[in-house]
């Protein structure tokens, strides 16, 4: 399955493969005579996907002539299969629940057409479930599924982004970030062939990648799942992983494919301030020449599914006001499908649809009649059913829409030739521990994935007799080189034994080495002396969506993670060369980091083949080939420089996009300034302009969340699984408005409890939160309302506080439905908050019976004057 591409990189320009992107160059005239066509992109002489130097600029939507071809028996046979339905058949076919949340007699009894399994879900709970314990509940869903009336089979989708990362024991392949580096659509399609693969070994057909993003804010928590900033490395991979994933059969997908899944459509990399979720206020022009891209690419390569966005587009200056792209009748219906001429499957994310004004994750007809096919409606599933039942007896609902859905689902069941395909156990490649050729194909991807930013004295590549130290707490971490997306949805909570075939870099190290010349001390507390080299490996710690956003923190590494700066501190400037591998899912302000550095490597989300990283710091181990890859994204000078794109006025980077050193080149960085501010916005005696995030999905640096009560009021931290318990409270994880962002607190009446989010550090200065006439924002949904006196309060150090009364506040909400409750800060400073030192910018504390879930914690200028704030009145 791999083959050579050695001559790629050299025959790079005669090729017309650039390998640094030339955003500089003059875009050719619009196509404004009639729409535009697209179809497949020009090939190489490697028969893949070439990057062009420029893309066309369109003035409109483009068509895109699919890879598959329509087929009449195919259309005939759907036809017949509709028509013999009932309506509650139908509806079942758009429904997709949690594998979770419905046993196999239930996919039968509501003629179920979909299942998926969210990330940090398994076959009966079990992290380590082996690949016959994925086929089993496979096969069973499957067999419920063709034993009904219609026989039509239901089919699996599972999240499927970095190789098949929700499987023990399975390669995990480089995240793309790392991918968009190497610049090799050949790779991307290996990849997606393989992937599969592992996925046809565990019994699902369907897999939720590719992801076209092309992020403009690094700030985004996602930004490692978009190839590159760059929308011409997002149309020729969106090409090939779509052929890697569904075979190159213009009459459908082979026994050895899956369906592919081109997400998140449209402009989930484009919103502002990088926030997951948020609103991208692009211009028509920018989503179809930008953010458009990776779709024309993927479409004309045959994608099957595409999923639509979290994201809104509005920009109302410019006249859009489209909202929720669940719920945009333009987006999903009259340009993907009508205009773009998608005649696939449209399949909402996790209970995306829920987020449509006027809708919940139980009913939105909105987003049906937007175009919304498949929905995925992980728990709510039943009452989804019943709703959407009555929505089309009252008409609310056309039952034509009803018709084009289920027809289109159909259709993608036909060309997948699930129609007709045995169980999952006895298909192609089912049972395999993993695909063939996986672990080469991924310790290539790994060795081209790695861009080199600094080689002083040319240290790199290290001698094959080197005599190194090893330090840092990625060096050894199977959890931090494979990141978000795998086996867990935020990549937490995994150790070493997890990934039972894979290896770290420490491990590729001692391999490349032996083991004799390697020594590990993760704090760096071995004296360099003596060393050839010391390897600094360090970086981020693994996040997913919502949970990786930096928002207005800053992109200061040092300031995030400033142990890591501890451990090279004690090992620089002792004579000893340091080279430091940055594990990463984006680039980040490393000034610091890079002064302390003799040489600096973008080792980006490697995956489980750490030994590729080892390949290339040690001289023709296992390889001839150097440091090839390029920059993906700029490279950010000040700690606050994002959005940093070239297309921007006053683009300064770092390093450039496209940026990436051969073994020969030093680079010649130099001593880079280290001053930088605390944040990013907000703070101080002027007036905030951006929210102070507290608790968004997770504690927001520099909070941490706490419970307390007579057993410690001291507070004992709520852990990053969101559970913490004492006697009279305790706290799990739980849903409020997405999956997982929230914490249920619950007090049994006991004894008191409270739950707070606080600085362990001490005090800030949020006079501008006051001056800006901001409110402490939250949402929350009452479970069982108080049943004593309860309060809300902000400490400035403990006994320092403004405290107000909440028990009306929480009586008063509806219970069972979320709520948005905010409070103006005036009302704690009258109470005797000084905004000058808060430590605790939220805390509830009730003396009796209480549960309430709690999400999305923030300071919000300007709210305090919002219609539906509290008034400080109404809170004594």
């Amino acid at each position: 399955m791999a083959r050579s591409r050695l001559l790629a990189v050299g025959l790079a320009a005669l090729l017309g493969l650039s390998t640094a992107p030339g955003l500089a160059q003059a875009a050719p005239a619009p196509d404004t005579a009639r729409q535009p066509v697209v179809g497949k992109p020009d090939l190489g002489w490697n028969g893949c996907a070439r990057i062009d130097q420029k893309l066309p600029t369109y003035s409109d939507w483009p068509k895109v002539r699919s890879g598959i071809t329509d087929n009449a028996a195919v259309e005939r046979r759907v036809a017949g299969l509709l028509k013999g339905m009932t309506l509650a058949e139908k509806i079942g076919q758009m429904t997709q629940p949690e594998i979770a949340a419905i046993t196999p007699e239930e996919v039968k009894q509501y003629s179920i057409g979909t299942v998926l399994n969210g990330g940090g879900s398994w076959p009966d709970k079990n992290k380590h479930a082996t690949p016959k314990q994925w086929l089993d509940l496979a096969d069973a869903y499957w067999q419920a599924s063709v034993s009904s009336r219609t026989k039509i089979p239901a089919i699996w989708g599972i999240d499927a982004v970095h190789g098949n990362n929700n499987v023990f024991g399975t390669t995990v392949f480089p995240h793309n970030i790392g991918l968009g580096a190497a610049q090799d659509p050949c790779l991307i399609r290996d990849i997606g062939q393989a992937t599969a693969e592992q996925v046809r070994a565990t019994g699902q057909d369907w897999a939720f990648a590719p992801t076209l993003a092309v992020v403009k804010d690094d700030r985004w928590g996602r930004t490692y799942e978009g190839f590159s900033e760059d929308p011409r490395i997002t149309r020729a991979y969106g090409y090939e992983a779509v052929r890697g994933l569904q075979g190159n059969n213009p009459r459908g997908i082979g026994a050895d494919g899956v369906i592919a899944t081109a997400k998140h459509f449209i402009g989930d990399g484009g919103t502002q301030g990088g926030k997951d979720q948020g609103v991208n206020p692009s211009s028509k022009a920018d989503m179809i020449n930008t953010h458009g891209q990776g779709y024309y690419g993927a479409l004309a390569a045959g994608a099957q599914t595409v999923m639509a966005s979290f994201n809104s587009w509005t920009n109302p200056e410019l006249g859009i006001t489209e909202g929720k792209i669940h719920g945009s009748k333009l987006l999903l219906n009259d340009i993907l499908k009508n205009k773009i001429g998608f005649d696939g499957v449209v399949v909402s994310d996790w209970n995306g649809h829920g987020q449509v004004e006027g809708c919940t994750n139980a009913s939105c007809a909105r987003a049906v009649n937007a175009g919304i096919d498949v929905f995925m409606v992980p728990h709510d599933w039943k009452a989804f059913i019943a709703n959407t039942t009555a929505q089309v007896e009252s008409g609310q609902i056309p039952l034509a829409r009803i018709d084009d859905a289920v027809t289109r689902i159909l259709r993608v069941k036909a060309r997948a030739g699930v129609l007709d395909a045995p169980k999952p156990s006895a298909r192609a490649h089912a049972g395999k521990p993993d695909a063939k050729d996986a672990r080469k194909i991924a310790r290539e991807a790994v060795r081209k994935s790695q861009v080199l930013l600094k080689n002083d004295n040319r240290v790199l590549p290290l001698s094959p007799r080197a005599k190194v130290l090893v330090v840092g707490k990625s060096a050894d971490s199977m959890q931090n080189q494979t990141g978000g997306w795998t086996l867990t949805w935020q990549g937490t909570g995994n150790t070493n034994a997890d990934f039972p075939n894979g290896t770290t870099i420490l491990g590729g190290l001692k391999d490349a080495l032996g083991k004799a010349n390697v020594t590990f001390s993760e704090n760096g507390d071995v004296d360099p002396k003596g060393f050839d080299a010391v390897i600094a490996v360090i970086g981020e710690t693994p996040y997913a969506e919502g949970n990786g956003d930096i928002g207005k923190r800053t992109l200061e590494a040092a300031k995030l993670y400033p142990n890591d700066l501890a451990v090279l501190d004690k090992v620089s400037g002792k004579g000893t060369p340091v080279v430091t591998v940055y594990v990463s899912g984006r680039p980040m302000h490393v000034n610091k980091e890079l002064n302390r550095s003799d040489a600096f490597v973008a080792a980006w989300l490697p995956g489980t083949e750490g030994g590729g990283v080892a390949d290339m710091l040690v001289r023709g181990w296992n390889t001839g080939i150097g440091y090839t890859g390029k920059l993906p994204y700029s490279w950010p000078k000040e700690a606050c420089q994002t959005p940093l794109n070239p297309e921007n006025a006053g683009y300064d980077p770092l390093f450039r996009l496209g940026h990436g050193l051969h073994n020969w080149e030093t680079g010649k960085v130099g001593k880079l300034p280290e001053t930088s501010p605390a944040n990013c916005g907000g703070g101080g005696g002027g007036e905030a302009d951006e929210d102070l995030e507290v608790f968004v999905r997770q504690d927001i640096a520099p909070y941490k969340s706490f419970i307390g009560s007579p057993e410690n009021w001291g507070g004992t931290e709520i852990g990053p699984d969101g559970t913490a318990s004492h006697a009279s409270i305790n706290t799990v994880p739980t849903d409020v408005n997405v999956q997982g962002d929230g914490l249920k607190v619950t007090w049994n009446g006991s004894a008191p409890g409270q739950v707070f989010l606080q600085n362990p550090a001490g005090g800030t200065d949020l006079r501008g939160y006051l001056n800006a006439n901001a409110a402490l924002t939250f949402d929350v949904i009452v479970g069982q309302k108080p049943a004593g006196r309860t309060v809300i309060s902000s400490h400035c150090v403990y006994p320092c506080q403004g405290e107000v009364a909440a028990t009306k506040l929480f009586t008063d909400l509806p219970v069972g439905t979320k709520s948005t409750v905010k409070i103006p800060i005036a009302c704690f400073a009258e109470k005797g908050l000084d905004p000058e030192t808060v430590n605790t910018p939220f805390l509830v504390y009730t003396d009796a019976a209480f549960q309430a879930s709690f999400a999305n914690v923030r300071w919000v200028p300007k709210a305090g004057a919002d219609p539906d704030a509290k008034k400080c009145t109404d809170l004594t």
